[in-house]
């Protein structure tokens, strides 16, 4: 695949991924982890190293780094090791990190990424659908550090150590991506998994998903990999892609320029849409990593694992897989339902709701749910920022407008104005859809005589349309049904009056 070029250059981009893992208490120690509490409340005397104190591991941690490595293909190591990583750093209490470095947990691997180049909007000119298979070195375990506060001190800075020793799975994968865009939608699959996985909650807001992105650009054609650069603590997708674009050409004007790129770090401005430098990028012997004499191996029994593999939820891949043979999707449309756990959850739930269909056949309404729940559902969602488990339309309605579609009783439009009608609405039975559809009035007209009829009136009463008609003029025909349309007041059959209108025109 060709890759993206600014310039003649090629970008280079790898992430680091601090996944913060859903257990209850911390890595080593039994604090608690809520999200919130005041400041210094949850770091108790083993987050803070204190002496006489020992760290122990966390079982739950290890479970979410299997289900993690089961998912991604790579190899679990069923021995490994803790070390320290040490540096300075005024909200690492210890004055070190545990961490892992020689032998992770999580090893290899990787995972499949889709996403467009050109205009994001499917359809659109220009737009290429592209795929990658980002290839993991590693993902380990290790305590987060606290958080430093610079407002509201006059001038100083405070420190909160409420995350300290908070359980982290940081994810570390091979240089492989070569647009902004790619590495966002890297970001968003591997948010996806790591929430559909329910090993962390995803929330990026909170700090629960951090992404650091290591870019460098080389000129093309060039096997050497450019001096790279880390853009820290990216915790929003729109501005990891602009960060990157940015970082990117930054690093281009500076060799064009004469200069050359230093290894660094550097942070996101999202006001002033650009990074700054923030300090010097170590390499891994400045840290001077050895191992953690306060903990023995991390030994993981193999029947552990196969009963972590014998519970997997089904994958998201496999999951579009089947959406695409079983239900006849298109790729695009797969991945739209299973980017996320809830959105997959709450279109099957409407297909079990759908008219039962034959066994060895896909259920004849399952694209026409799909346009919904990607449409509709989504706008609505979205307009009042609410998940979609918190759905104001259940999967069941959704169903049953869909069948009333197929069955004639209502039109497109109409069911567009029943939808709002729902949402707006408290009741979440299948039997509203019904109950509102006579209420309003909504039924279609598809009395076949009755309609014949109109169809005579209008022919009859618009002899210039059908005169244009038969000179070869289609738009005159579009005409002549939106007449019968106004003469039934929206409620006639469209599919009924073209066949009826074509077979009276001759």
């Amino acid at each position: 695949m060709t890759a993206p070029l600014i310039h003649g250059y090629e970008v280079v981009i790898g992430f680091e991924t601090h996944t913060q893992l859903a257990t209850r208490s911390k890595i080593f120690s039994r604090a608690p982890t809520a999200f919130g509490a005041e400041p210094n409340t949850q770091a108790c005397a083993v987050d803070l190293a204190l002496p006489g104190t020992l760290p122990v591991m966390n079982r739950e941690a290890v479970h979410c780094a299997i289900k993690l490595g089961l998912a991604l293909g790579s190899h679990i190591a069923l021995e490994s090791i803790f070390a320290r990583k040490n540096y300075f750093y005024p909200d690492l209490p210890k004055g070190y990190q545990i961490s892992q470095f020689e032998i992770p947990v999580v090893s290899g691997g990787g995972l499949q990424v889709l996403w467009h180049e050109g205009d994001a909007r499917p359809g659109a000119a220009g737009v290429e659908e592209r795929e990658r298979y980002v290839r993991l070195v590693r993902a380990h375990l290790e305590e987060d550090a606290g958080k430093s506060l610079h407002e509201d001190f006059h001038g100083m800075t405070g420190i909160d150590l409420n995350r300290a020793g908070t359980a982290l799975l940081e994810i570390v994968t091979e240089p492989d991506m070569r647009s902004a865009r790619e590495a966002a939608a890297y970001a968003r699959t591997l948010h996806a998994l790591v929430v559909w996985l329910g090993i962390c909650d995803g929330n990026l807001q909170e700090g629960s998903f951090r992404c650091d992105a290591n870019v460098s650009v080389r000129p093309m054609g060039q096997a050497e990999l450019g001096t790279r650069c880390e853009i820290k603590n990216l915790n929003s997708f729109r501005f990891l892609e602009r960060a990157i674009e940015h970082e990117a050409a930054r690093q281009i004007e500076l060799i064009a320029d004469g200069g050359r790129v230093v290894q660094e770090t550097r942070l996101y401005d999202p006001d002033r849409d650009e990074t700054r430098s923030m300090r010097g990028k170590e390499d891994a012997h400045d840290y001077r990593y050895f191992p953690d004499p306060d903990l023995p191996p991390l030994v993981i029994d193999a029947a552990w694992v196969e009963r972590v593999r014998a519970a997997l939820p089904e994958l998201p891949a496999a999951m579009r897989e089947r959406f695409g043979s079983a239900f006849g999707l298109s790729a695009y449309d797969a991945a739209m339902l299973t980017a996320s756990r809830g959105v997959a959850d709450f279109y099957e739930a409407t297909l079990r709701a759908l008219p039962s269909s034959p066994a060895d056949a896909a259920p004849p309404l399952a694209k026409t749910a799909a346009n919904w729940v990607m449409g509709e559902l989504a706008a609505a969602l979205n307009r009042d920022e609410r998940p979609i488990e918190d759905s104001r339309v259940a999967p069941a309605q959704l169903a049953r407008l869909v069948a009333r579609i197929d069955d004639g009783t209502i039109s497109g439009k109409s069911a567009r104005d029943l939808f709002a009608e729902l949402w707006s609405g408290g009741s979440r039975d299948a039997d509203a859809v019904d109950r509102l559809i006579d209420a309003k009035g909504l039924r279609q007209m598809s009395d076949t005589g009755e309609l014949e009829r109109v169809v005579d009136e209008v022919v009859a009463n618009n002899a210039k349309s059908v005169a244009e008609f038969r000179a070869g003029r289609d738009k005159a025909f579009n005409a002549l049904v939106g007449q019968v349309m106004k003469a039934t007041r929206g409620k006639a059959n469209p599919q009924q009056v073209n066949e009826l209108l074509r077979r009276r025109l001759g």
